[in-house]
């Protein structure tokens, strides 16, 4: 097994078919307002940095650095459930770690779901801390807020 991560389109077919799933989930946990997920055209503008994570040709996983100008934010961050385990949303970190410090920024930001214990671990493990709200969010029951300098 040889994972590999590259820029992509995020209207790739299989690319479409993860964020459909991952917003399906959102949209099941969390009422419409704790819902934070950029749609497929937010995802194309030459702001977002889209990362795909391959094992062998298969499109398992992907993430986005949004540039904020000041602070970058990850979004978008979403591994097939069947390829968990096998270290794809550890890859896609440190890619968006690597991309936002070659755009000069000085912090990564993030709003994820409370529920979602797996992501905050991996973010934790990867030394995002909890923090308030940030940018235009604010503060709701069911949100998340972590950053990490860099």
């Amino acid at each position: 097994m040889s994972l590999t991560i590259k820029t992509g389109d995020p209207r790739n077919p299989a690319v479409i078919k993860l964020l459909d799933q991952s917003h399906s989930l959102m949209n099941r946990l969390f009422p419409t307002d704790g819902c934070h997920y950029l749609k497929l055209n937010e995802l194309c503008v030459p702001e977002i940095t889209f990362l795909i994570v391959y094992d062998a040709q298969q499109i398992i996983g992907c993430g986005a650095l949004l540039n904020k100008t000041t602070y970058g934010e990850v979004k978008s961050m979403f591994v097939d459930p069947a390829s968990r385990g096998k270290g794809a949303g550890d890859l896609l970190i440190k890619q968006l770690v690597n991309c936002a410090r070659d755009a000069n920024l000085s912090m990564l930001r993030l709003e994820t779901g409370d529920k979602l214990a797996a992501a905050i671990k991996l973010y934790e493990k990867h030394n995002f801390s909890r923090r308030g709200p940030f940018g235009a969010y604010t503060s709701h029951p069911d949100s998340t807020f972590m950053e990490r300098p860099l």
